[in-house]
């Protein structure tokens, strides 16, 4: 099915912001409602309609799924760390916004939903890689919080004769991601370097992280799009994995820095060990195959964050 009119929750953030990008390139009508409470209009693409706005108020969904024919829910609390001490706050925008966007489904025109889920629905691994099949026992609010969501976007679009997917995040890190304690390991450390603080690695540094770029991530969500399915869950992530330790290492070298500069607290409560995607189910019913090596992408984002960070130095 060809789709026109697209709306994309969180569109002023992280991924939601190079999905954007990927269906603007693909001709189609693009609408972004985010309450920037982490997302940035410098994140927004020119040629989109913006609506400031939350997922928690039932009249803006309404307003902004007219003429909706697709929605990529993107809009969430997305720290598990966080989540932990905010676990009514991650509910109330997790579950409880997601339950108000399929109310408003209902008199709607849409046809599809892609549902950005995570990785962290899983738990701690049983078994790498991870695939679809792994039980779900998620250790965090967050993850729980992920879940429940999942499940409602598949039983309620199937009820209204929706199309859903709902697709699994591994570590997803890249340009346009905003800088907070909890969330995108590489974001935090290069911030940190960036400003010559020391990096924190909680527990050993030896759990392994499947790191994919936000570039694969937004392509995911266009083939998502453009296929034929009905209702799947499917994990997107690269296949591969690199510990925290490895990651830090690369980081120190690439922008000079010291091993002093490496420092290690304790294990974080609800955060998994290590986790690798298995990405056969994407690969065969997407033909999704990660592009972006991190070693390449890696000083791209050094940069980005650099800019932003003197940007910032400036406009103060």
């Amino acid at each position: 099915m060809m789709y026109k009119n697209a709306l994309i929750t969180g569109g002023a953030g992280f991924i939601g912001s190079h999905i954007a990008e990927k269906l603007l390139a693909k001709g189609i009508n693009v609408t972004i409602l985010d309450n920037l409470s982490t997302g940035s209009t410098d994140n927004i693409p020119k040629n989109v309609k913006f609506i400031n706005g939350d997922i928690l108020d039932p009249e803006t969904i309404n307003k902004s799924l007219k003429d909706i024919d697709i929605v990529f829910h993107d809009a969430a609390k997305v720290s598990i760390r966080n989540s932990v001490n905010h676990f009514f706050d991650d509910a109330k925008t997790n579950l409880s916004g997601t339950l108000n966007i399929l109310k408003a489904f209902k008199d709607s025109g849409v046809k599809k939903l892609i549902y950005a889920s995570s990785m962290a629905v899983y738990g701690e691994a049983k078994y790498t890689p991870i695939d679809e099949k792994h039980p779900v026992e998620p250790n965090s609010p967050y993850g729980i919080s992920k879940l429940a969501a999942e499940k409602y976007c598949l039983n309620i679009c199937k009820n209204l004769n929706i199309d859903a997917i709902a697709l699994r995040y591994f570590n997803t890190y890249g340009i346009k991601q905003t800088f907070t304690p909890y969330v995108g390991v590489i974001t935090i450390f290069i911030t940190q370097l960036l400003n010559n603080q020391p990096i924190t690695i909680f527990g050993d540094g030896n759990q392994v992280r499947d790191f994919v770029c936000v570039k694969d991530v937004a392509d995911a969500n266009i083939l998502a799009m453009e296929s034929d399915l009905k209702s799947e869950i499917i994990n997107i992530g690269t296949g591969k994995g690199l510990s925290v330790n490895s990651m830090a290492d690369i980081l120190l070298e690439l922008m000079g820095k010291g091993k002093e500069l490496k420092k290690y607290g304790p294990a974080q409560i609800g955060e998994p060990g290590s986790s690798i995607a298995d990405i056969s189910l994407a690969n065969k019913l997407l033909n999704f195959k990660p592009k972006i090596q991190i070693y390449q992408e890696l000083p791209l984002v050094i940069n980005w964050i650099k800019n932003v960070k003197r940007n910032s130095t400036n406009a103060s």
